[in-house]
């Protein structure tokens, strides 16, 4: 363990250097608008490996590949041609090696077993350890397993085929909604299956899945009553929600400017009715008194807000 502590510092010195050099040599353009990086993507990698306990990396070689997985995850996943993930493997190799002090090729990191890490293998247990997946055989079965669960409970059956894409996207997604304020944007044709591995990494998760449902009278004001509902739910009852949201179900733009604001401060102005603040007070002061907090209007609202942001995951 002692040898993985001393990585630390290579950890964020690598960590930063990619962001520097992707932030400079892959700039956004018509093709590519979406290549925006910024220092909170180094805080998600951070983040993402301090989802990882001891137990589940014990050597160097293994914080380097829970490293690979997470960059892959915050700054890959958006690359759109194969010449720019090129550019990400062979620089991230490198780091690997000078970084990291170790000898690795680009193939036992980026070959056709691809890195795998998640807890999705052991539902059952007590504490689910973010670990790395090194049999896909293991996860192939226990996708079945849950999707039948999920197909006996739930009247919407769902027939998924787990192909490697499948299961790699259902690892990301379930990535997302484990971490705390975790959000998505899911793209794709329609019908490739997004909405289905959404679902699934929901159930496995135990984490309530909600989707609008579009009606001849649903408009921005029946969106904010669902909206105040979910934050009801996330902000009060501190309920893990997945929101998902599909292009043909914004039918007006101030759906996107609501979504916006719970994403960006977990508050939407001019929502909140005198007898809605109330209930939030009501609702809010029992996790005062567990979290040791003054009891104060400003401490309501920001612990209100706080549940919000960390229990809302929002895929789009």
């Amino acid at each position: 363990m002692d040898e993985v502590k001393k990585l630390q510092e290579s950890c964020v010195d690598s960590t930063i250097a990619v962001y520097m050099r992707i932030s400079e040599e892959l700039r956004p353009t018509p093709a590519r608008f979406h290549y925006l990086f910024n220092l909170r993507d180094v805080s998600r990698v951070i983040q993402g490996i301090l989802m990882v306990k001891p137990v589940s990396c014990q050597s160097p070689e293994s914080f380097s590949r829970i490293w690979v997985n997470e960059m892959s995850r915050v700054f890959k996943d958006r690359l759109i041609d194969k010449n720019d993930r090129d550019w990400f493997n062979e620089n991230v190799t490198e780091l690997v090696n000078s970084q990291f002090r170790l000898r690795i090729e680009k193939d036992e990191l980026f070959g056709e077993v691809p890195i795998m890490w998640g807890d999705l293998l052991k539902l059952d247990a007590p504490v689910k350890l973010y670990e790395e997946i090194k049999d896909k055989n293991k996860l192939f079965k226990q996708l079945e397993q849950s999707l039948d669960d999920y197909n006996m409970s739930n009247t919407g059956k769902m027939n998924l085929v787990f192909f490697d894409d499948c299961m790699d996207h259902i690892l990301r997604i379930a990535r997302v909604l484990r971490q705390p304020r975790g959000n998505g944007m899911m793209i794709g044709v329609g019908g490739s299956g997004k909405q289905s591995a959404t679902r699934l990494a929901s159930h496995m998760l135990e984490i309530e899945y909600k989707q609008i449902e579009i009606t001849k009278r649903f408009g921005p004001a029946e969106f904010r009553e669902f909206l105040k509902e979910l934050m009801f739910s996330t902000g009060i009852d501190r309920t893990p929600i997945c929101f998902t949201i599909t292009d043909n179900q914004i039918i007006s733009e101030l759906f996107v400017e609501d979504i916006n604001s719970i994403l960006n401060t977990g508050e939407i102005s001019n929502l909140m009715e005198q007898e809605d603040k109330d209930k939030i007070t009501e609702g809010v002061r029992p996790i005062l008194a567990q979290l040791g907090r003054v009891d104060t209007p400003e401490n309501i609202q920001a612990t209100f807000v706080e549940g919000v942001r960390d229990f809302l995951h929002t895929n789009l």
